[in-house]
């Protein structure tokens, strides 16, 4: 790479696929496994954080050692290409590193992805979503553990066919064996309904997937619940009944107008909610031992599906009116969309936004709160996405009135600060391994931001600093935590 090419990407920074490293240490190959389960990246040796060029003493077996080291601390082994350069006088090395196909690449039995500029270590349920993704199947395809084929109603099946036909979506030959039907659209492996055809078509898909449920509730206060129901049974059918809990709860009036019918005009328009409901249902995480939770207060809905976005959808391509569609549930998502229950893979989003601003409402805020994705219909504009359970991503063109450095992370670190903490204590309250990652996307920009304050400011680097929330820091948590 040429000096002029290199001098920029050193101006430009750290980045999803830049790194600095002064010298090649374990964290170097921490960040090559990031770069090899996300999108690639080049690693630079011998470079500070402000990308300034230091140089390193390269030998003759250097650049060969280095390249040796990342094969055997990684599993599947990642061999990059290691090469040395000279910048302003000196020499560096760069660590290029491709994307790998079969996700994901251990370090030491660890596995990392990269998020913006930092290294962030994946629990299981990550890992398994980015192995299947990256195997180009779903969690819903395998066989469902201790099923049989006659857990099956093909009764239900039959009606699937039926309806699926007469839509057009599908052409089931009449009189077709649904049990060759399922086969041929791989819903049964190996003699075994598939855990999308439990889901779908079984007589108890509750047993064993008791987590398979909507629970929804009409809430008076955060405490005060005035109507409760767990829905369960085929999660086709958890649609329709989930939305008549809704309707049950939410105003409507009539409008009379010249046409033969009246106007009926909810608090919330139904095909908005009803886009919200089949996207918890369909894309939910179903290995997640929890239940969607659907909350009805006066002034605003609030559901939460477990799982969060899926594996590599980011709510910036979310909110693209033309992004690729990646169902975490493959199979489950097909059938919803021969019933029509889907309109068009990729559009629900843009379904529920268009929906809510031809009402006048405000837009839904789309959040990712304790290991799943929150949704929060509100009637008029307000401050619920500062109510606590309700932090995460919040992006700038949804609600342009919450500064864009008020990120998801920063939210989540004031919501945990109790008087004066230790960086050590914050840390382990949010469970997160990675000292840098803390420093750099969490406490950095809550004390650049004025949302928290060190005691000792006059010795940043005290081994007895602590830090705490500012008034600004407690204001944006509207008093409470």
């Amino acid at each position: 790479m040429k000096t002029n090419r290199l001098t920029t990407i050193f101006k430009q920074g750290e980045s999803q696929t830049v790194e600095f490293k002064t010298t090649f240490q374990d964290e170097a190959i921490q960040t090559v496994g990031a770069f090899a389960n996300t999108s690639g990246g080049t690693i630079y040796i011998g470079v500070t954080d402000a990308g300034d060029p230091i140089g390193v003493v390269v030998g003759k077996e250097t650049l060969r050692e280095i390249t040796d080291r990342i094969a055997s601390c990684t599993e599947p082994r990642v061999v990059p290409e290691v090469r040395a350069q000279t910048v302003q006088r000196y020499t560096i090395i760069s660590i290029q590193v491709p994307e790998y196909p079969i996700k994901p690449v251990a370090v030491r039995g660890r596995c990392y992805r990269r998020v913006g500029r930092s290294n962030r270590h994946m629990p299981p349920a990550e890992i398994a979503q980015m192995h299947l993704a990256s195997t180009g199947t779903s969690w819903d395809a395998y066989p469902a553990r201790d099923s049989k084929l006659g857990d099956l109603d093909l009764k239900r099946v039959r009606r699937y066919m039926s309806l699926a036909s007469n839509i057009g979506r599908r052409d089931f030959p009449a009189g077709a064996d649904p049990l060759e039907v399922l086969r041929k659209m791989e819903l049964i492996r190996g003699n075994r309904p598939t855990w999308a055809a439990v889901l779908l078509f079984g007589k108890r898909p509750q047993s064993p997937l008791t987590q398979a449920t909507v629970h929804c509730g009409r809430f008076r206060t955060e405490i005060d619940i005035a109507d409760d129901r767990m829905i369960d049974g085929s999660i086709i059918d958890q649609v329709n009944e989930t939305m008549d809990f809704l309707k049950k709860h939410i105003n409507v009036r009539f409008v009379i107008t010249g046409k033969p019918q009246r106007d009926e005009i909810w608090d919330y328009p139904l095909e908005a909610l009803r886009e919200a409901v089949i996207n918890a249902i369909c894309h939910r995480d179903y290995s997640d031992n929890s239940d969607i939770q659907i909350k009805v207060f006066d002034d605003h809905i609030r559901l939460w599906s477990p799982g969060g976005l899926p594996f590599g959808v980011t709510f910036e391509e979310l909110y693209q009116r033309s992004h690729a569609s990646k169902p975490r549930n493959k199979l489950i998502a097909q059938v919803f969309y021969d019933l029509e229950i889907i309109e068009r893979y990729g559009s629900g989003i843009h379904r529920m936004l268009d929906a809510c601003a031809a009402a006048g409402l405000p837009e839904p805020l789309l959040n990712e709160s304790t290991g799943g994705l929150l949704i929060t219909f509100r009637k008029v504009s307000g401050k619920l996405e500062d109510k606590p359970g309700s932090e995460g991503h919040v992006t700038p063109q949804v609600t342009p009135q919450v500064t864009p450095q008020v990120t998801p992370q920063v939210r989540k670190l004031l919501r945990i600060v109790t008087g004066a903490m230790t960086r050590g204590e914050m840390q382990e309250k949010l469970g997160l391994l990675d000292r840098e990652h803390f420093r750099k996307d969490y406490l950095a920009l809550a004390l650049k931001n004025g949302m928290m304050e060190m005691t000792i400011p006059e010795k940043p680097q005290s081994r007895v600093q602590k830090y705490r929330l500012t008034d600004k820091g407690r204001e944006l948590l509207g008093g409470s935590k």
